[in-house]
């Protein structure tokens, strides 16, 4: 897929016109048919600067708000900001990571995950499932990923 189909594809989720749901069903390339993050034959699959820099991002705009998220004192503007937040990091990642297709494969289906939260925190009336469901796929993202500079996701 070239970059072209990313900006297209990223326009779309932005704008609510395709969902993530659509977006990981539509996606399907590499021959990949899968739904669950799977591991490199037993190893962590390969990342890039831009893919550690995106993530990175997310998880730090996630962190700074974790504690109101948490205890009920983030409103429906707050979501929607940071939903908003999350759109330009996935934009960022569609439009510069260049990782292997295997890789590339895996990595959309983390990201279909953040994107479902993403569209929950614009659109859910608990929008707090959606900030757990990012949350959880930051969680799951080393686990997968080999980035040797990640800081995990510590919550009490």
């Amino acid at each position: 897929m070239n970059a072209q189909s990313y900006l297209l594809i990223a326009a779309l989720l932005i704008t609510g016109v395709l969902s993530a749901r659509t977006f990981a069903e539509e996606h399907q390339h590499h021959d990949v048919n899968k739904s669950e993050l799977e591991l490199n034959h037993g190893a962590k699959w390969p990342i890039d600067e831009s893919l550690h820099t995106g993530m990175a991002n997310i998880r730090q705009h996630l962190m700074l708000n974790l504690d109101a998220i948490h205890y009920d004192q983030f409103s429906d503007e707050q979501f929607s900001a940071l939903a908003t937040t999350f759109d330009q990091q996935l934009k960022f990642l569609f439009e510069n990571c260049q990782l292997p297709a295997q890789a590339d494969a895996q990595l959309h289906i983390l990201l279909a995950k953040i994107m479902q939260g993403n569209e929950l925190m614009k659109n859910a009336d608990n929008k707090k499932h959606g900030a757990i469901m990012i949350m959880q796929a930051l969680q799951h993202y080393p686990m997968y990923f080999n980035d040797l500079h990640w800081q995990n996701i510590i919550h009490k």
